[in-house]
């Protein structure tokens, strides 16, 4: 019963947290979609064919989407970690009678909560621009939900590692932004030389955008059953690395 009290205290803690500051973690996201929209779906769209069978614009809804899916998992867990780790109040978590799983999973619900947030206010503005009925509902929920538990666990990982706030802004910038932007947010890859796109087969960003476009739209540059396997796997791989490192105390005891 305890367990359960602490668990469900540090879940709502995880979603206040971001809550309480929405005009930084909610508002944000929800304004550069709506200029991402506009500017490069509705206004340099217009002089772009269709994509697979679809408008630009409803290819460019999906891909959008995962980028602020996978941007707001990952914020919300390194910086909730890394600055419990810089107050010094982290100490006080681990003497709960919570268990690591418990702990780390109450973290990751967390981060897909303001995923689902974000996601669902950047949906509801691409409906300004174009509709289109979603085709496979399970699917997106499941892309949506695995990614974001991922990012989230990678968040956890990213900040116990870091030294400094700045270190967290780093992996975003150079790592997972330009993988997000290369993985097909904004193209196909038909549309990418050929010379490039065994590389495009290599990021793991790539299947994840594409099996979320699969499911609101029922087109994807590769088969749906790989995307889907491949985000379990890597979802099932950075948890157990959270707990292991919770579990041994990582840069968590002094």
């Amino acid at each position: 019963m305890k367990s359960w009290i602490g668990f469900r205290s540090l879940v709502w803690r995880e979603i206040v947290r971001f809550l309480s500051v929405f005009s930084q973690t909610i508002f944000p996201p929800v304004v550069s979609s709506f200029l991402y929209i506009f500017i490069f779906g509705f206004s340099l769209g217009g002089h772009i064919e269709q994509v697979q069978g679809v408008s630009y614009l409803s290819f460019l809804i999906p891909g959008l989407i995962m980028m602020y899916a996978i941007d707001g998992s990952y914020a919300n867990t390194s910086g909730s970690l890394f600055i419990s780790r810089w107050a010094n109040n982290i100490e006080e978590l681990l003497v709960t009678p919570l268990s690591y799983v418990e702990m780390v999973f109450a973290m990751l619900i967390g981060g897909l909560t303001r995923c689902l947030v974000t996601t669902a206010g950047v949906y509801l503005v691409s409906l300004i621009f174009v509709r289109f009925p979603v085709a496979h509902p399970f699917e997106v929920l499941y892309f949506l939900v695995f990614v974001s538990l991922t990012f989230s666990s990678i968040g956890l990982i990213v900040a116990l590692f870091a030294e400094e706030f700045e270190h967290l802004s780093i992996i975003t910038t150079f790592v997972i932004t330009p993988l997000v932007f290369f993985g097909g947010v904004f193209h196909s890859i038909s549309m990418v030389p050929d010379a490039l796109k065994w590389l495009t087969s290599f990021n793991p960003m790539f299947y994840m955008v594409n099996g979320l476009r699969h499911g609101m739209l029922g087109i994807s540059d590769v088969p749906v059953f790989p995307c889907m396997g491949l985000v379990f796997l890597m979802c099932f791989a950075v948890f157990l690395t959270t707990v292991y490192l919770f579990r041994i105390g990582f840069k968590l005891r002094k």
